[in-house]
């Protein structure tokens, strides 16, 4: 994969942990892209959990048929494939036919350095997924396994999850309040919108704390 054009490192956190979800999307609405947070809640597995990363896509479809000798070999691909940096992303369209991601997975994809984990489907392992220290962030959870079941239709493609297109590369970032999504062509001015946000809300809410009202803060910064 090629790195994108951009101030932010591959293979680490792209964006300080003090920008927010919430400042991504409005650094979004800013840059005039208004519909990049997924509508989906897709809720981390372990609370308060963050999570930012480039998307390595997965696209799940309905299959019931299955080669006993290789029931899994697609997916392995998948997940072997991954890069450091890589965030994988599994869309099933809102599934429930099976989970898609368990322990071993995470393990697998956890020693190839990848960061975390969204789908719009479901998982399994729940407990050993956490104790690994895995991020993970899904719609639900189910003890079934894909096979027979669904099958990994395609591997790094364009995706859609919870009503946003993801394209492989597509930095995401996720937090208790939701995940967006920020296209490549746009992420650098993005994310310097994000900072320049982070900024002002660190003087913002100093002003407040000592006695500026909601009113003053506005007329003099332009931020709420």
């Amino acid at each position: 994969m090629t790195q994108p054009d951009s101030p932010l490192s591959w293979g680490s956190d792209p964006v300080d942990k003090s920008i927010s979800v919430a400042m991504l999307s409005d650094s979004c609405d800013r840059a005039g892209i208004r519909h990049q947070v997924l509508r989906s809640r897709l809720v981390p597995l372990v609370p308060t959990t963050r999570l930012s990363g480039r998307a390595r896509t997965a696209q799940f479809v309905l299959d019931e048929n299955v080669d006993p000798e290789h029931p899994y070999d697609d997916a392995i691909d998948f997940v072997d494939g991954a890069n450091p940096g890589d965030l994988v992303v599994i869309a099933t369209d809102e599934s429930d036919a099976s989970a898609f991601w368990g322990e071993l997975f995470s393990a697998a994809a956890q020693g190839r350095k990848a960061v975390g984990m969204v789908t719009d489907g479901s998982i399994r392992d729940s407990d050993k997924i956490a104790a690994l220290g895995f991020p993970v962030f899904s719609r639900s959870r189910l003890p079934l396994d894909f096979r027979g079941r669904m099958k990994l239709a395609a591997g790094q493609v364009r995706v859609v999850l919870g009503g946003v297109e993801i394209h492989p590369g597509d930095l995401i970032v996720a937090d208790d309040d939701g995940i967006v999504v920020i296209p490549q062509a746009q992420e650098a001015q993005i994310v310097a919108f994000a900072r320049q946000r982070a900024s002002g809300e660190s003087t913002v809410l100093e002003e407040l704390l000592g006695g500026s009202t909601l009113r003053d803060v506005w007329t003099k910064h332009g931020i709420l």
